[in-house]
């Protein structure tokens, strides 16, 4: 059996430090996201703010993915 191929990203809007900003994550780690966010409480966007003060020189998008990951490693 052939894996699904993975979906394209899907661009949303965030807002950092009073800034808007794109972002570009596939359904999958939007959903994630979204939950990691639900389950402690918080926003999508100061769940992202917090990623984006601790991510160095990594792009945002990239950052997120790793954040979620991470999450879910955590819980396995």
């Amino acid at each position: 059996m052939k894996p699904p191929a993975p979906a394209r990203p899907v661009k949303h809007s965030l807002t950092l430090s009073g800034h808007r900003t794109s972002v570009s994550l596939e359904d999958a780690f939007w959903q994630a996201f979204r939950a990691m966010a639900d389950r402690d409480g918080l926003t999508i966007n100061a769940l992202a703010a917090q990623i984006d003060a601790d991510r160095g020189d990594i792009g945002l998008a990239s950052a997120i993915r790793v954040h979620v990951l991470r999450d879910a490693q955590r819980r396995d």
